[in-house]
């Protein structure tokens, strides 16, 4: 019995907390008395069977709690997880206090004798040297003049309230960047009052608040440009709501708000947001390529995260050859095309497998910038496709998974990409027109030939004209370090003969190598994992470079 209920010792605050006599309200966000990061919701108040006094019936954030929201056999209230709730003594929790109380904490606040303590180096003797920070005194001094500040992070300090009227505005009037991630904030009427005090504001975080799902009444704050919302549980509805109190809003971040649709309130398609440039909605729960064609109107958009959702298919509108866009007349207009100031556009992390995904991605009007790694169809650790071919499909991409992609390394790529083809498909034309779009252009474009035995040729002749130079690196840790090797090798010898090879090179005996190609730009080299294929089939060509590792 005992172990359901919160009886640990609260670690001494300034916080408002609250006393026997209750005084919470259910719905209303709490913390831990000494502890600003347990945030969690009132979800009961009241008497528990069993025990005396009065209890409050609290959903940590974390899940870090002890039950369900039952006790004994008895329902008290529904909690988010199976272990994620816990009673708790009044006296033991916080509803938190104003903004400007945090500012004093924050930047004010002297250190404390644990945070001094924790300010040491070891000497060689493995001795605690204290230290003092150089030049702390002056830079404390300079962040209390509050008039002065610019910039205030109060993150996890049990802010929930704008506090008395008219005092934010003439204590802090020159703050343009302000970070209440992890407070006690949930009412909109509160963050109204608080953005309308500080009229230079242009950055504002509230991550990791709670946020209620009524914005009515909310008034126009249009010197606002940045909003953050991650993990805020607010649903496009209300981001509906929220666009015109922020109509000139350039950047907004809704990573982890557990998204799975954009819903319009009036429409299709999402209207306004005429200024918004950069859309955050990495982490959710976005599966269908119809929903983010639903944002293809926004004028300004330049960069769209998408990253870490669970989208299998992308394509443009009017060229997917799988469904229909909806009211695909409203949705591409007269004048714009679809999606046609997207620059950078962050896929990585989804589910995509297929190539027309990629290629479609040559019809965005002016996109640059493309993140796909972790993608089954780009994840190198899985043997998939290598970046080259990818760099060769996508004409226009200078920036391929956080990686710049030079002149030279487009030429060579794209070089590579067609002789891959034509070692696979020359004889079926038709084949390569419908797999490979650019193949025709870029053969064309490079004036590659078609490969033809010459009269007369002889063996020699021919063998030495599909030679490959390649760098052959052993990296494996149980061999130990080995003078890199350069080697000429045809073009069509396979990965598992080049294995053979490898162990002759390197005298390898007790260990069982495992390749990889290493390219340029890529954070991963690629696996070569099949043993059947050849050194042209995975794209290796003059100048590459193989990692030579072992089996684990």
């Amino acid at each position: 019995m005992q172990s359901s209920l919160d009886t640990e010792k609260p670690i001494s605050s300034g916080s408002i907390s609250g006393s026997d006599s209750v005084g919470f309200l259910i719905g209303q966000r709490v913390h831990f008395v000494g502890d600003t990061r347990r945030i969690g919701t009132v979800k009961y108040v009241g008497a528990v069977e069993g025990y005396g006094g009065n209890w409050v019936g609290v959903d940590w954030d974390n899940g870090d709690g002890k039950h369900n929201g039952s006790h004994n056999g008895v329902r008290y209230f529904e909690a988010q997880g199976p272990k994620s709730a816990s009673f708790v003594r009044p006296h033991n929790l916080s509803s938190g206090f104003p903004l400007l109380k945090a500012l004093e904490l924050r930047y004010h606040g002297e250190s404390t004798e644990e945070e001094e303590d924790e300010m040491y180096v070891l000497s060689a003797s493995n001795k605690r040297v204290s230290i003092e920070l150089l030049g702390k005194d002056k830079i404390q001094n300079k962040l209390s003049q509050f008039e002065e500040l610019t910039i205030a992070s109060l993150a996890y300090l049990g802010v929930c309230s704008a506090g008395p009227p008219g005092h934010i505005n003439t204590t802090i009037p020159r703050l343009k960047e302000l970070d209440l991630t992890g407070n006690l904030l949930s009412d909109w009427r509160e963050i109204a009052a608080i953005c309308q005090e500080l009229p230079a504001l242009v950055t504002l975080n509230l991550s990791y608040n709670i946020m209620s799902h009524d914005l009515s009444g909310m008034p126009l704050l249009n010197h606002i440009k940045v909003v953050v919302l991650n993990h805020t549980g607010i649903g496009w509805k209300q981001v509906e709501m929220l666009k015109d109190s922020i109509p000139l809003v350039e950047e907004l971040h809704l990573m982890g708000n557990k998204l799975r649709g954009i819903t319009p309130l009036s429409s299709d398609i999402v209207h306004g947001f005429d200024s918004l440039r950069l859309l955050n909605l990495e982490n959710n729960f976005i599966a269908a390529w119809d929903e983010i064609l639903k944002l293809s109107q926004l004028k300004r958009l330049e960069q769209l995260f998408l990253n870490n959702n669970c989208i299998s298919h992308i394509w443009y509108p009017d060229h997917n050859p799988l469904s229909e866009p909806p009211n695909s007349h409203e949705l591409l207009g007269e004048s714009f095309r679809p999606f046609q100031n997207l620059r950078c556009l962050l896929v990585g992390g989804n589910k995509i497998e297929d190539f027309s995904s990629i290629d479609t991605l040559n019809l965005f009007p002016n996109l640059l910038d493309i993140r796909l790694s972790e993608n089954p169809i780009a994840d190198p650790r899985k043997g998939c496709v290598p970046r080259f071919v990818l760099i060769a499909r996508l004409a226009k991409v200078e920036i391929l998974n956080g990686s710049q992609v030079s002149p030279r390394e487009r030429k060579d790529s794209e070089i590579r990409y067609v002789r891959l083809v034509m070692s696979k498909c020359q004889d079926n034309p038709e084949e390569i027109k419908k797999l490979h779009p650019r193949f025709a252009e870029l053969k064309k474009f490079h004036g590659i030939e078609d490969e033809k035995a010459a009269t007369g040729a002889t063996g020699p002749q021919k063998m030495s004209s599909s030679l490959i130079s390649i760098t052959l690196k052993c990296v494996a840790a149980s061999i130990g370090e080995k003078v890199p090797l350069t080697k000429k090798l045809p073009a069509t010898t396979t990965v598992g003969k080049l294995k053979i090879l490898c162990e002759s090179f390197f005298k390898i005996k007790s260990v069982k190598p495992k390749l990889f190609l290493e390219e340029e730009g890529s954070p991963l080299p690629t696996l070569l994992n099949d043993d059947m294929a050849s050194l042209l089939d995975f794209g290796v060509g003059n100048g590459s470079t193989i990692l030579v590792e072992e089996e684990c």
